[in-house]
């Protein structure tokens, strides 16, 4: 192999591995934080609108977030409590296709980051072992490409 094809080689595969790497991390961390520090809730697995939402394997959830109070605390205004509906797609759902499972009309327990509410997970339950299985096979491929980089890199110099 050419010694600038297995330098340029090398520096995409040992990018994309990287990359692949941080993504992986950050997404696993922020399903966890939500999951421990996120309000759970329950959802109701809602009809795609369109033919093409059907396609995508994270199915359209909605819920309602908790009540709040809305007002200014002292100023003698009345304390009125207030809800948000939201219509959202969970983090970390990347099966090849929907479980049968999620059909809509079918609740399944989440949880949900209060400050963003748009940002919502399956609990461990509802992902069951899957996620897991697919969270390894992705950095079992950030890693593999990283070390065929580093060695292209390696054989290149």
């Amino acid at each position: 192999m050419d010694t600038t094809t297995a330098t340029a080689g090398g520096a995409v595969l040992a990018l994309f591995g990287g990359a692949l790497l941080l993504w992986c991390a950050a997404e696993v961390r922020l399903r966890h934080r939500v999951r421990r520090r996120g309000r759970p809730a329950v959802a109701t697995v809602v009809a795609e609108s369109d033919a093409h939402g059907e396609l995508d394997s994270a199915p359209l959830l909605s819920f309602a977030t908790e009540h709040t109070a809305v007002g200014v605390p002292g100023a003698g205004a009345l304390a009125v409590e207030a809800c948000e509906l939201v219509l959202t797609r969970p983090r970390g759902h990347t099966p090849l296709r929907r479980p049968p499972r999620l059909v809509p009309g079918t609740s399944v327990r989440i949880a949900y980051d209060p400050r963003r509410p748009g940002l919502a997970v399956l609990a461990p339950e509802e992902s069951g072992p899957r996620t897991v299985v697919a969270d390894l096979l992705w950095t079992a491929l950030g890693l593999g490409c990283l070390a065929a980089g580093a060695l292209l890199l390696l054989v290149a110099r």
